[in-house]
């Protein structure tokens, strides 16, 4: 196989650069143009380039193997960029905004009044069958009110080009490392495309993560005390951590490099002696968090770690308790979340979702399930789901009978037919299926990435694209129009 752009099979396909074989879609006709231009070897060649730097780079992920070790690889990544006009991500932007506001303010009133169940909106049972609602949390007041500080919302694009929110990560969600990895990349590899198409800049996101950080310091200072709290080197995600630390200048610490003294003050072990912490960006989850309020046996948390954050001597983020709307049943609530606390209609649509807990949609998921993709409440990185396209009559009748168990644990869409962008696999051009996750901060003020992280599923057909999953990812490119 070859690189040839009017063989590239684009047909019942929303190809995000190709419109038909040999012709870019609307304004990116020119890039499509340059690319023809470069030739096929000199793209296979590029390609390897970057690889290369991947590699020279240090960028990596960590992976779980089947014998419980952990392997280090390096970052999947193709170099056909992937565009978004300005003038449709001004849109997204806002619309992204709207929903992390919205999901804010319904964090807060869970851990408060739980207005929203009072008056009838979100019911009680979705609440008490949450796996992530943290009684330790009620009645917690974190700085400027705001408990997910950092989200990264996963978008698609379905055939006929609307996008769509897929779900909502307010836990500790990863990946922006990679986006600013990919951009780097990305210019070593096609500096003459990148000066002429100028995509707007995303290196800025490590200085708007301080400031948010920053912002929720209790004590008043120009350059507040902020350390990453990272599980350490096995994590799947540490390459971010340490990035992350080092692009803001500051520490990296362990669990066991923190202590909470008798004033209830978070102090950092230093070879000066005692530092005290303002500010944590945890990459940790609650349960391990402190084992004084959550798990006893935990090692990578800080002991009293929840009694200094209750009493206001240290920030949080994201705060404990935000992962009570990182749920997928919640998702199917949001555009009612919206409505009730912003009362305006939601911006950016969620995908058609069945909540299995209702009889109505049960009943249509189970006699449907070929056609949909169930996924858990809580489940991440694309595990414990059924993509019924891809699945057998035997996956069916299993999963069938989780959802009959416990139906609130589970949510059903259709699958959508997601848009594609040009891939290059081994020596040939071929569509691959893509989402993005943006990254959308909040403390005293909203910022959204320009763009995000486009993941990608290298593997012909799937649909999922995590890289735990073997998926790769490409760089996003927001351009004026």
């Amino acid at each position: 196989m070859s690189i040839d752009w009017n063989l590239y099979p684009c047909q019942d396909l929303y190809d995000e650069l190709v419109a038909a074989p040999g012709q870019g879609r609307n304004a990116f006709a020119g890039l499509l143009d340059d690319l023809k231009a470069l030739g096929p070897d000199e793209l296979v060649a590029r390609q390897e380039a970057a690889e290369v730097a991947i590699k020279e780079m240090g960028i990596t992920f960590t992976v779980y193997s089947e014998e419980g070790g952990t392997i280090d690889r390096a970052w999947p990544f193709d170099i056909i960029p992937r565009i978004i006009p300005k003038s449709e991500w001004d849109r997204v932007e806002a619309g992204l905004k709207q929903r992390v506001q919205a999901l804010n303010l319904f964090i807060d009133d869970l851990y408060h009044d739980q207005r929203i169940i009072k008056d009838g909106v979100f019911p009680a049972a979705v609440l008490a069958k949450s796996v992530n609602f943290r009684p330790q949390c009620v009645g917690v007041n974190p700085p400027l009110g705001i408990w997910a500080h950092i989200c990264g919302s996963d978008l698609v694009r379905d055939a006929d080009g609307t996008i769509y929110v897929l779900e909502d990560n307010l836990r500790v969600p990863s990946g922006v490392s990679y986006m600013l990895e990919n951009r780097l990349v990305t210019k070593r590899v096609f500096p003459e495309l990148f000066e002429h198409y100028a995509p707007l800049p995303v290196d800025d996101y490590p200085s708007q993560l301080f400031d948010t950080l920053a912002a929720l310091s209790p004590r008043p200072a120009d350059y507040p005390q902020v350390a990453v709290l990272t599980p350490g080197i096995y994590n799947s995600a540490y390459f971010e951590h340490s990035y992350l630390a080092q692009q803001m200048g500051c520490e990296l610490v362990e669990g066991r490099d923190l202590f909470v003294d008798t004033d209830d003050c978070v102090y950092m072990r230093t070879v000066d002696g005692p530092k005290q912490v303002d500010v944590i960006y945890r990459r940790i989850d609650d349960l391990f968090l402190d084992p004084e309020a959550f798990d006893p046996t935990s090692t990578l948390g800080v002991p009293g770690l929840m009694r200094a954050w209750t009493a206001g001597t240290v920030a949080l983020a994201n705060a404990p308790g935000a992962g009570v709307a990182d749920d997928k049943v919640v998702y199917a609530f949001v555009p009612e979340i919206i409505k009730y606390y912003l009362d305006a209609d939601a911006i950016l649509p969620n995908v058609p979702t069945y909540r299995c807990m209702e009889p109505e949609a049960l009943a249509y998921t189970l006699a449907n399930m070929e056609r949909m993709v169930v996924k858990p409440a809580n489940e991440s990185g694309g595990y414990g789901m059924l993509v019924g396209p891809a699945s057998t009559a035997a996956d069916r009748a299993q999963f069938a009978r989780l959802i009959q168990a416990d139906p609130r644990n589970y949510i059903a869409q259709p699958a959508l037919k997601l848009s594609t962008v040009p891939t290059i696999i081994g020596r040939g051009l071929e569509p691959r299926h893509v989402d993005l996750r943006p990254f959308i901060l909040s403390a005293d003020r909203q910022q959204v990435t320009m763009g995000g992280l486009t993941r990608v599923a290298l593997r012909k057909g799937s649909l999922v694209v995590n890289s735990s999953q073997g998926g790769g990812s490409k760089d996003t490119w927001i351009v004026p129009d």
